[in-house]
């Protein structure tokens, strides 16, 4: 194997967690509970139209250098927003369009900070 690509694989390891981790939630979600599965991937389908969201996912994944903190917190936010929907804070969300929006971010930052990644060794 290539050492470039060698040393992009190791570099970006989070990332293709993260996006193996969406993929298996799709499969094992359509298994345990196909309802909530069809609900946040069609949610998350008409939020990639919001270009917005996927501008600033974008550039949270290509210019923030270290992208755990991208990742946790992202993370952290989402559960501190289910939180708060608990707690009757946010009555006008829901769960399933939090967990699309966090779909929606985490996969389009970890494929801009691949893609970072890879034009580091590119030149």
């Amino acid at each position: 194997m290539n050492e470039q690509l060698k040393v992009i694989l190791v570099k970006a390891k989070l990332n293709f967690a993260i996006l193996a981790s969406i993929l298996a939630l799709a499969v094992l979600g359509k298994f345990t509970n196909p309802e909530f599965t069809n609900t946040v991937f069609n949610t998350a389908d008409q939020l990639v139209s919001e270009l917005y969201l996927v501008f600033i996912a974008i550039t949270l994944g290509a210019f923030i250098p270290n992208f755990k903190l991208v990742v946790f917190g992202s993370i952290t936010t989402f559960i501190g927003a289910v939180i708060l929907i608990r707690f009757s804070v946010f009555t006008y969300l829901n769960t399933e369009y939090l967990f699309a929006v966090l779909i929606v971010v985490l996969g389009f930052s970890s494929i801009a900070n691949l893609y970072r990644h890879y034009r580091e060794f590119r030149f």
